[in-house]
């Protein structure tokens, strides 16, 4: 997460943008994806794209959040707290859990450690950004997208899970070049549609 953290905050000053934006955004919004696609968005001259296509990627945070609200325990001050966490990484982990108390353990250590490591990362990415170079040309765009990758892995063991999630990334695919950005993410979840398929009943 440090790494990733560093290369949004490498990209962001590599854009030309603000000093303090990466640092605000890192705190405030704490959403990786929605911060690398704004950062581009912004770069671009379209900030009111880059809140819309934000609020349109983070919409898979309510499903999320009836995946694991109760891990964030049951006063609505821990709850308000606790969904500023929550992250793809952090519902994976917590989801990971089959016991109660443990889902609650496990959702506040991961998300405070993401929390952490990601602006520590983003201040070493802005500190060390001037002197990278070209960032397209390392690659540092594919940094998030390969942690993600690498973090779901074990799930496409399951055959459901894996032919949801190969539908849903066919259709974001196929959608990208006539939809919005941030749109064809919200797609993917048409992937979802598999899992009504009948199965043949059992002799």
């Amino acid at each position: 997460m440090v790494a990733v953290g560093a290369s949004f905050g490498a990209i962001t000053i590599a854009y030309g943008l603000p000093t303090w934006l990466p640092f605000l955004m890192s705190t405030v919004v704490f959403a990786g994806g929605s911060q690398f696609l704004a950062v581009g968005l912004f770069a671009a001259g379209n900030p009111i794209a880059a809140v819309l296509a934000g609020l349109l990627l983070n919409a898979r945070h309510l499903p999320f959040g009836m995946a694991v609200g109760t891990a964030m325990g049951t006063r609505a001050r821990a709850r308000a707290l606790g969904s500023h966490f929550m992250t793809d990484e952090v519902v994976a982990f917590t989801l990971a859990e089959p016991d109660p108390a443990r889902k609650r353990r496990t959702y506040w250590l991961i998300g405070l450690t993401l929390f952490s490591t990601w602006n520590v990362g983003t201040a070493l990415g802005v500190l060390l950004g001037g002197a990278l170079g070209d960032t397209d040309a390392l690659g540092l765009d594919a940094a998030f997208p390969a942690a993600l990758i690498a973090l779901i892995l074990p799930s496409l063991r399951d055959r459901a899970t894996r032919t949801v999630a190969l539908t849903g990334a066919v259709i974001a695919v196929a959608l990208t070049p006539l939809l919005p950005a941030g749109l064809p993410i919200l797609c993917a979840l048409l992937g979802l549609g598999t899992l009504l398929r009948r199965r043949p009943s059992e002799s």
